[in-house]
Formats: C-alpha cells, sequence, structure tokens
C-alpha cells in the first residue's frame, strides 16, 4: 500500500514538471516573438526616418539648384530662405530620436509643407521658363537672330528636363487629416476599446495636379501599443520589403482632393493604449499619425 502511495505521488509530481516545463517554454516563445516584433517595427522606424532626412536633404539639394537657374532676385531671395528653413529641419530631424514618436510626426508634417512649398516653386519656374521660351521664340523672328534663338533653346530644354525630375517628386502624394475612430455595437463613437466593434479611419488625398491621373490603391497600416499590426488588408511593396496592410481601398485619382473613409471589423479584443495609423500610395508612405485610446 505505502508503495502504491508513493507511485502516485511520483506519478503527479512529473505531469507536474511537465506543466511547469511547458509553461516557462510558453513564456520564452512569446516573449521572443514579442522581442522579434519590437525590433521590426524598430527597422521601420529608423527606414522611415531616413527615407525623410534623404527627402530633406534632396529638396534642400534642389532649391539650390534652382537658384543657380534663373536670375529673377526676388525669387532667388525667396529660394534661398526655404533652402535655410529646408536645412534647419533636416538638422532638427538629425538630432531626434527615433522613438521619439512626437517630434517624428512634427517633422513629418513639416516635410509635407516643405514639398507642398517646392511644388509650387517648380511649377512657377517652370512657367516662368516656357514663358521666357517662348518671348525668346518671338525676339528671335523678329530681329533674325536665328542661332542665338537656337543656343537659348537648347539650354532651356535642359532646365526644363532637370525641373521635369523634381516636378517627379512633387508628384508624391499627401494623405492629411487622418483620423482613427473606435465604434461600438451601435456605430457610435467611443474611446473604450473594450467596447469596440469596428475601427474607422478618415483621410484626404490633398489636391496634386503633378501627380499621374488614374486607379491608385491606398493602404493603412494600423501598429498596436504592443507593435503588432492589425491585419486583413493583404500586404504591400514599401523600401524593398513586403509589408502588411489592415485595410486597402483602390479610387480612380484624379489630380484633385478626394476623402476616403475604410472601416476595419474588430474580431478580439483591442488593448489599450496608443495605435499607429501610417497611410502608403505608390511605394511611399504619404502620412502617419498616432491615437491613444483607454
Amino acid at each position: 500500500m505505502e508503495n502504491k502511495k508513493k507511485l502516485i505521488a511520483g506519478i503527479v509530481g512529473g505531469i507536474v514538471g511537465l506543466a511547469l516545463i511547458g509553461a516557462v517554454a510558453y513564456l520564452y516563445i512569446n516573449l521572443d516573438n514579442q522581442r522579434k516584433e519590437n525590433k521590426a517595427m524598430q527597422e521601420l522606424a529608423e527606414l522611415d526616418k531616413k527615407e525623410m532626412e534623404n527627402e530633406y536633404q534632396q529638396f534642400a539639394n534642389q532649391y539650390s539648384e534652382m537658384r543657380m537657374q534663373i536670375s529673377n532676385d526676388s525669387i532667388i531671395a525667396q529660394l534661398t530662405a526655404e533652402q535655410e528653413k529646408t536645412e534647419k529641419l533636416l538638422k532638427e530631424l538629425k538630432e531626434t530620436k527615433t522613438n521619439d514618436a512626437r517630434e517624428i510626426a512634427r517633422l513629418k508634417k513639416e516635410l509635407a509643407t516643405v514639398r507642398a512649398i517646392l511644388r509650387n516653386y517648380v511649377i512657377e519656374i517652370d512657367s516662368l521658363n516656357r514663358l521666357n521660351h517662348n518671348l525668346t521664340e518671338e525676339n528671335s523672328r523678329i530681329k533674325g537672330q536665328y542661332n542665338e534663338a537656337t543656343r537659348q533653346i537648347e539650354g532651356l530644354n535642359t532646365e526644363r528636363a532637370s525641373l521635369s525630375e523634381k516636378v517627379a517628386i512633387a508628384a508624391q502624394l499627401d494623405a492629411t487629416g487622418i483620423s482613427m475612430q473606435l465604434k461600438n455595437k451601435r456605430g457610435k463613437s467611443t474611446n473604450n476599446t473594450s467596447k469596440c466593434k469596428s475601427v474607422q479611419v478618415n483621410f484626404s488625398i490633398a489636391k496634386n495636379v503633378t501627380a499621374a491621373n488614374g486607379t491608385k490603391t491606398f493602404y493603412v497600416r494600423i501598429t498596436t501599443p504592443s507593435g503588432t499590426v492589425l491585419s486583413g488588408g493583404g500586404s504591400f511593396a514599401y523600401q524593398n520589403r513586403q509589408l502588411e496592410a489592415t485595410m486597402k481601398k483602390t479610387i480612380e485619382y484624379d489630380g484633385q482632393e478626394k476623402s476616403l473613409t475604410l472601416y476595419w471589423n474588430v474580431s478580439q479584443s483591442l488593448m489599450e493604449g496608443t495605435y499607429q495609423v501610417s497611410i502608403f500610395a505608390d511605394g511611399n508612405m504619404i502620412g502617419s499619425r498616432s491615437f491613444s485610446f483607454k
């Protein structure tokens, strides 16, 4: 009888031991997955910051190039001021840590403003060059200075080709007015994540006459406070890698401002904290904003 009790005690002890080993293994795997997800988010944030730095530098260089292509003192002074402002913002960005979401968001908004201002200057200077080209042709016909007119036309063609490259950069779309709302089962807005049954994301695509018209797909990527991505929108290419999307929507874009609304059905409870909403199109991140919920 005593041996039987010892045998039963040994079996129970073995089962408890195996359960403890299983629990420890589960915790280790879970923590390892979390570390990998956090590392992936950090890498994405670093890529985004590097892309912003490259754009700021590129815009500053373009201002310098445009100053060399015109002779209007007033416009040159304006371009100089904008170049100095762009270089100052670039310096601030380089000094900002990757995990400083508030400052990164501010500088991303400033980048959109710099891009819009640059786009206007590109269009204005291109228009001035075309006008100058037409006046030169007319003057050459009147004065019969065919050879001189030909040299000026060749020079303007070179400038136009350079400006065409800048227009391509200025054609990048911008997502503005980004909002994220939690909806309860009655479709009413709520800040309580435990009552959320669906997520609504709204944003507008700013007017851009330099962007190519046609069918465009916009991807919304929502990152949770834990660093995971709410899935359901397939995947898309960004920075030579495939990223997971939460939602996507395809529209016909005609260069005018467009407002978009997308919905995501909640299949499990959402956690409290800060969510990052990022908008992508044409292989670029065109907007991003953070939202906090209880």
